[in-house]
C-alpha cells in the first residue's frame, strides 16, 4: 500500500511543485496552490465556452501576480494539468485513504462538481450537441492543442480527416438528440441528477464521519497530554516537598548536634576550671 501511494503522488513535496522545468522554477507551497485553484475555478466556465485557453492562461498568471506569486501563463497550465492527473487517480483507484493523501482533492472536486451541474443544467434546456461535447474535453484540449498546432504545420490531410470525423460524430450526436423524445431526456437527466446528488452527499457524510474521527482522536491525545503534564507537574510538587523536608531535618540534626557540642565543651571547661583551684 505505501508502495502505491509513493507511486502515485511522489510525496507530497512533489504534490507541491509545479510542472515544466525541475529546478528551474521554485515549488508551489500549499497556499499558492490553494489560490491558485480558486483563481482556475472562477475561470472555469469560460473554460468550458472555448478551446484556445492561452488568453485566459495568461489572465489566471496575470491574477496570480497580483497576489504575489510569480507565474507564467504556460507554468499555471501544467501545474494544472498535474493536479487533474492526480484528481483522476484518486477518483479511479478507489483506494481508501487515498483522497486523504492529496490534499487539494476537495478544492478539484468543488470545481469538477461545479461544471458538472452546469453542464447539466445545460443540457435539460436543450443546449446539447456540439456545445456538450467541447465541454466534456475542456480539460482535454489543453493537451490536444500544441497537438492539432503540429498537425497543422506537419500535414493538412490528416487534420482534415480529424475535421471530417469530428463532424460526422457531431452530426450522429444531433441526429440522436433529434430522434430522442423530450420526455425521456428529461427523466434520464432528473434520474442522472439525482444520483450525482445522492453520491455526492454520501461522500459529505463519509468525509464528515472522517473529520469527526480525526476531531475525536485529537481531542483525546490533547486530553493525554495534559493528564501527563500534570501527573509530571504532581510529582515534581511531591519530590520537591520531600527535599525540603529532608532538608529541614538535616537542620534540625545539626541544630542539635551544635548544643551537646557546646554543652559538652562548656562541662570541661568547667571541670579544668575547678582542678586548677
Amino acid at each position: 500500500m505505501e508502495g502505491l501511494h509513493q507511486q502515485l503522488y511522489g510525496g507530497v513535496m512533489n504534490i507541491d511543485t509545479g510542472g515544466g522545468g525541475g529546478d528551474r522554477f521554485p515549488q508551489w507551497s500549499m497556499q499558492e496552490t490553494r489560490d491558485f485553484l480558486m483563481i482556475r475555478g472562477e475561470f472555469d466556465p469560460s473554460f468550458m465556452e472555448t478551446k484556445r485557453n492561452k488568453l485566459l492562461w495568461e489572465a489566471i498568471a496575470t491574477q496570480m501576480r497580483e497576489r504575489g506569486y510569480n507565474r507564467s501563463g504556460e507554468q499555471c497550465k501544467c501545474k494544472w494539468k498535474n493536479l487533474v492527473t492526480r484528481y483522476k487517480g484518486c477518483e479511479t483507484m478507489e483506494v481508501e485513504g487515498m483522497r486523504q493523501q492529496f490534499p487539494f482533492y476537495n478544492e478539484l472536486h468543488s470545481i469538477f462538481t461545479a461544471r458538472m451541474q452546469r453542464m447539466l443544467w445545460m443540457e435539460a434546456e436543450g443546449g446539447g450537441g456540439k456545445k456538450k461535447s467541447a465541454q466534456l474535453s475542456s480539460d482535454e484540449e489543453d493537451d490536444n492543442e500544441d497537438n492539432n498546432s503540429e498537425g497543422e504545420k506537419g500535414g493538412g490531410g490528416s487534420t482534415k480527416k480529424k475535421r471530417k470525423m469530428k463532424n460526422t460524430i457531431s452530426s450522429n450526436v444531433n441526429n440522436a438528440s433529434v430522434s430522442s423524445s423530450n420526455g425521456d431526456i428529461m427523466n434520464a437527466m432528473k434520474e442522472m441528477l439525482e444520483d450525482f446528488m445522492k453520491q455526492q452527499m454520501q461522500m459529505e457524510i463519509e468525509w464528515l464521519r472522517a473529520y469527526e474521527a480525526r476531531e475525536e482522536e485529537r481531542r483525546m491525545k490533547e486530553m493525554e497530554f495534559r493528564q501527563t503534564l500534570e501527573r509530571l507537574e504532581n510529582e515534581r510538587f511531591m519530590m520537591e516537598r520531600r527535599w525540603r523536608e529532608r532538608e529541614e531535618q538535616r537542620k534540625m540534626r545539626e541544630e542539635v548536634r551544635d548544643e551537646k557540642r557546646d554543652a559538652l565543651i562548656t562541662a570541661l571547661l568547667n571541670k579544668l576550671g575547678r582542678d586548677e583551684m
